[in-house]
């Protein structure tokens, strides 16, 4: 089975699975990318700075870039790519993968492979509560979204609510197969173990008591993130015991806005900002905290949850982050709270900090679920979506 992977450039997340399947012997993957911005440093806008990844993107599976006539970095939804059809006929693949639709270049392959009779998967991280358009642009998503999810033969599905999105939208429920959105657990797993040597130097590194519990961060600091409600919520917990401390990773263009959150507050000793971490780094941030949190609003993912749950560790989500009903079960390995309460999130926090034995009790559940939501289970659905005849 020869099979296109179409997507807008190499991403971090991606290329251990697309390793994964390539190494299957009878399928022959070859990724097809819009752009190569990633492999090389570039500014990224949500992190607000130039980063270049510490791991590799493009090894391990056959790749080439798509012929570009214009590109801005800054915009993806500007990359302007030719030369499609000419390679898709060239390679003769039996099926094209592609991921996400919304890209021109992405719908163009679609009506391409549709037109030449190649079987079309479509694996996407859509939500019920994805991003909001309004008026031209919202009526015209409203119109455009049907007709191009009429071109797929196969959806992978991501996760529950990703599955809710295409049944909204029609999607017969023959045509889905569960291609959950995992990680190269295993690594993650290794690397947080081997963490745990460097713990107490890194606790050093920040200044951090030995005995108080940490409350980690890992994101782009920008406004859907929240990243303000998570301070604020912080500051409701500054006079309980134990104290615990709250460590932000990341970087964005509300990092000054924080910064100065903090300084007023008078919590400097308590809140500890280190910036962007790559990609090799953050293992040590996950074997550092006690819990986890991410509280952003219309977050279709959110893969570090994944992470750093590969870390053993608790993780307190908002009920609009994409894997918490896949991934979290409330009260068990984390909590889930209703996005913007800031109220709630500090009681979630410290629900789980305040008993350290069932904190750790938790992380050891996260781990449970999530070894289980892994790469086999990717192959195993991509495989089931092959086995589908295309429609003409």
């Amino acid at each position: 089975m020869k099979l296109a992977y179409l997507v807008t450039h190499p991403i971090q997340y991606q290329a251990p699975l697309l390793r994964r399947v390539a190494s299957e012997p009878d399928i022959e993957l070859h990724a097809l990318f819009m752009s190569d911005f990633s492999v090389r440093k570039y500014f990224d806008p949500g992190f607000g700075k130039e980063i270049k990844w510490d791991v590799p993107l493009t090894e391990g599976y056959d790749h080439e870039f798509l012929p570009r006539t214009t590109e801005n970095e800054k915009n993806i939804a500007d990359i302007r790519n030719n030369g499609l059809e000419k390679i898709l006929v060239r390679e003769r693949f039996d099926a094209i993968w592609s991921h996400g639709y919304a890209h021109r270049t992405s719908m163009r392959a679609l009506f391409i492979a549709k037109r030449r009779g190649i079987r079309t998967l479509i694996r996407a991280e859509s939500q019920p509560f994805g991003v909001v358009r309004e008026g031209l642009k919202g009526s015209l998503k409203d119109k455009v979204v049907p007709l191009v999810l009429k071109l797929g033969d196969a959806f992978l599905t991501v996760g529950s609510l990703n599955r809710q999105y295409y049944l909204s939208h029609g999607v017969p429920e023959e045509k889905m197969f569960s291609v959950p959105y995992a990680i190269e657990n295993g690594r993650f797993h290794d690397q947080a173990l081997a963490a745990a040597a460097g713990r107490d130097e890194l606790r050093a590194e920040l200044g951090l008591a030995p005995d108080r519990p940490v409350i980690l961060y890992a994101s782009k600091l920008t406004g859907r993130k929240r990243i303000m409600d998570l301070f604020e919520a912080f500051r409701k917990l500054s006079d309980r015991q134990p104290k615990p401390y709250l460590v932000i990773v990341g970087d964005g263009e509300d990092r000054n806005q924080l910064e100065e959150a903090i300084t007023n507050s008078g919590l400097r000793d308590d809140v500890k900002t280190v910036g962007f971490q790559n990609q090799t780094v953050l293992p040590r941030y996950f074997d550092l905290c006690d819990v986890f949190v991410l509280p952003s609003a219309r977050e279709q993912w959110g893969l570090v949850v994944n992470e750093v749950m590969c870390a053993n560790r608790a993780v307190v989500v908002s009920n609009e982050v994409g894997c918490g009903p896949d991934l979290i079960q409330d009260g068990v390995n984390g909590r889930i709270f209703p996005v913007g309460d800031v109220n709630a999130l500090a009681e979630a926090l410290w629900d789980v900090v305040k008993d350290p034995q069932r904190c750790r009790a938790m992380g050891d559940k996260s781990w449970e679920i999530i070894s289980k939501w892994d790469f086999e289970a990717d192959v195993a659905g991509i495989r089931a979506a092959l086995r589908l005849p295309a429609r003409t």
